[in-house]
């Protein structure tokens, strides 16, 4: 079998697989896009027979919508809602209602690998060819992660065809970005490709400025006509002011400027830093038969000093006279490692009438977390002098004076070492042409070692779990189907209880149903899908052990997306998302973090039962160039933005929702030269995206401009 694929033999990821057509638009279909090596966690099974709802976000698609940042990519995937984003530094959302740890970034994958472990900040998409959303339960192939969905980037790979090109872009706040991408073929059997980055820019929010690099190199190897060897590195380099938002104390959000920044302009930046090392080996033993090892490495780390608000009602002064704003500082000093390896064996072969599409893997991962965190933390309010802003590192939020900086002590220490490994297989039978029936099951065994340097003490927990998931799908005809599919899985939680027992692991239930549709050759598809998930062990406030949690929360979400994408008639290019969601509380308990009570179906936090996105491209050819208009709109519905947090009145805090509308547009006066625009928030809309507490609520930016001039060959 040729080492090189296309995307009409290849599929990058669980259960997807190519469905391509000779006259379909490459970007406009689920095609996943993978030269040279197939991923793993894959079976080479048609799209509409996968009993799975999956969206795919193409580099086409996102270039068109002038999207270089993997959170805004994801405002357009159906059901995934933007979460604390930890002062502008993670990538951080959920999905069908449930995200994990707010204070970490979401666990994304990049090419299969954890890709958000550690600290790299924001996401670029210079090197991302395709975002797979992969909704439901996922644990019986990735093991442990959260129930809503998998996001899973596939990175931009070297082929063997010259190729290349650079952008320049420039914008509102003084936003300027360089992007490069280079394909170099050396020889018939080696090929190297380079993708990169750098932008600085500042911002509507006051004092809030921010630099980033990312290059990725990487390599393509033949070994032979049966076998290839790739390595891909990733450099990521991010300095960017810490920044928890505006206040609203009252639950009034015009009470100050969007723009008013209350951490400490002498903090200076945080700087992020990962590198991360990929390479695989595929070897064919048939044209039905691979075998792919896999091994990942990456290093990050977190440094920095931060002023934030104070979010401890005692100890801040805001909620007793309305003025002056408590505030803690943090000296952060994390850095992190983590090392995989993976081998996977897949294939196809048959018993009798029935066809197996198989994959079977393994993998272990070692995780390393070093966090050294120093903090100065106000007093009670009764301890803070009314005329003396500097005791509680006060600062007025109507008529800001910066310059405190208090010095902050020992607050934690610690180091966390993670061993985990794990074995799946995953079988989609073809019973029949129409009915494909898929079972597979994980088993995990993880452990966790957290040495306190502050105090001595060790804390380790070892569990083991199984997830197994079934499905099935019937397929009506050529281009509609109907599946059903149910899965278990778990994620472990950190920590032990008052009895310095460690927590038994969340564990979630799900189940989806829906149909499929996919009409003119593939070149309009579109997935209906139903859900109902259910989680269990979450942390909560012990009520008899101030400053313990438990493991016995509960929650669930239930809801409907719908997602239509592809070409529609007289050259218009279209993506819908529709997504209710209804995430609650499934049983009373105690808010982990605050101790404020939680009641069965309190929403929450950030997940709005309503949101939908478009977006709507055409070209227009005009002699022998090309001019390409686009529109994009987004609607989040209103969100709680704090959980377990009630006024007086018995209200909770609730951020509104908002509609964003955005216009593109792209000029190609040659097949190399292409000049391109776009306008965020058309009708600068006041709105804000995410919040964690009255005290910590992200503004979203007002309108700005973005111009961009590329050349390619």
């Amino acid at each position: 079998m040729p080492v090189a694929a296309t995307a009409q033999d290849v599929a990058a990821t669980a259960g997807v697989a190519a469905a391509a057509t000779a006259d379909a638009e490459p970007d406009q279909q689920a095609d996943i896009v993978v030269q040279g090596q197939r991923q793993q966690y894959v079976a080479n099974v048609p799209t509409i027979e996968v009993p799975q709802s999956i969206q795919i976000l193409s580099a086409a698609t996102l270039k068109d919508a002038g999207i270089t940042r993997l959170d805004n990519a994801l405002d357009f995937a159906t059901g995934i809602a933007r979460q604390n984003n930890f002062g502008g530094l993670f990538d951080v959302f959920a999905c069908r209602g449930f995200t994990g740890d707010e204070g970490t970034a979401s666990n994304y994958l990049v090419n299969g690998f954890n890709g958000a472990r550690g600290y790299g900040g924001s996401r670029d998409m210079s090197n991302v060819e395709q975002v797979q959303v992969l909704k439901g339960p996922n644990s019986s192939l990735f093991g442990r992660g959260e129930p809503g969905c998998t996001v899973n980037i596939i990175t931009k790979k070297p082929g063997f065809d010259l190729h290349g090109g650079a952008i320049l872009s420039a914008g509102s706040f003084n936003n300027y970005r360089s992007e490069g991408d280079v394909n170099v073929p050396l020889s018939s059997k080696i090929a190297v490709r380079v993708t990169g980055a750098a932008e600085s820019a500042d911002s509507f929010r006051d004092f809030i400025s921010s630099q980033k690099v990312t290059v990725t190199p990487s390599v393509l190897v033949k070994l032979g006509r049966d076998s290839s060897a790739s390595y891909e590195f990733e450099y990521i380099d991010q300095k960017v002011m810490f920044d928890r938002g505006i206040v609203a104390p009252g639950g009034n959000l015009s009470l100050v400027p969007r723009e008013r920044f209350f951490g400490e302009p002498g903090d200076g930046p945080v700087h992020v830093r990962a590198k991360g090392h990929q390479a695989q080996l595929q070897h064919d033993f048939s044209s039905d038969w691979s075998l792919v090892l896999g091994v990942g490495y990456r290093d990050t780390f977190f440094k920095g000093t931060s002023t934030e608000a104070e979010l401890a009602a005692g100890r801040q002064r805001l909620y007793t006279d309305g003025t002056t704003l408590s505030r803690q500082r943090r000296a952060r000093d994390y850095s992190t490692t983590d090392l995989t390896f993976r081998g996977e064996l897949s294939g196809e072969f048959s018993t009798g009438s029935l066809t197996h599409h198989m994959i079977v893997g393994a993998d272990w991962d070692q995780y390393e977390l070093d966090v050294i965190q120093n903090r100065y933390r106000p007093p009670l309010v009764a301890s803070q002098a009314a005329g003396n802003l500097v005791a509680g590192n006060r600062v007025d939020i109507f008529n800001p004076v910066y310059g405190k900086q208090p010095a902050t002590g020992t607050f934690q220490s610690y180091l966390e070492r993670q061993f985990s490994w794990g074995g799946y297989l995953q079988d989609q039978v073809d019973v029949t042409d129409a009915l494909k029936v898929r079972f597979g099951g994980r088993y995990d065994e993880f452990e966790q070692v957290i040495d306190e340097r502050v105090g001595g003490r060790r804390t380790q927990q070892f569990k083991t779990a199984f997830s197994p998931s079934v499905g099935a799908t019937y397929l009506i005809g050529d281009a509609l189907s109907i599946y059903a599919n149910y899965g278990r899985g778990f994620r472990p939680n950190n920590g032990t209880d008052a009895n310095n027992n460690p927590f038994l692991p969340e564990r979630t239930e799900s189940y989806e149903a829906g149909a499929k549709v996919a009409l003119f050759h593939n070149r309009l598809t579109g997935t209906v899908a139903l859900f109902r998930t259910t989680k269990s062990n979450v942390l909560t406030a012990d009520p008899v052990n101030a400053n313990f949690s438990l493991a016995v929360g509960r929650a669930q979400s239930k809801g409907v997306e719908a997602e239509l994408s592809g070409n529609l008639p007289a050259g218009f290019r279209v993506q819908f998302n529709y997504a209710y969601i209804d995430a609650t509380v499934a049983q009373d308990a105690l808010d982990p973090n605050f101790g404020f009570g939680l009641r069965k179906g309190d929403p929450l936090l950030n997940i709005a039962k309503n949101s939908g996105s478009a977006l709507i491209f055409k070209d227009f050819d005009i002699g022998s160039s090309r001019l390409t208009l686009g529109a994009g709109v987004n609607y989040v519905g209103r969100r709680l933005g704090e959980t377990g947090y009630r006024f007086p009145n018995g209200d909770f805090y609730y951020l509104p929702g908002y509609t964003l509308t955005r216009l593109t547009a792209a000029f190609e006066p040659t097949d190399r030269i292409r000049v391109s625009g776009e306008v965020t928030n058309l009708f600068d809309k006041q709105y804000f995206p995410s919040s964690y507490s009255r005290l910590w609520t992200l503004p979203g930016a007002p309108r700005q401009f973005m111009v961009r001039v590329g050349y390619s060959y």
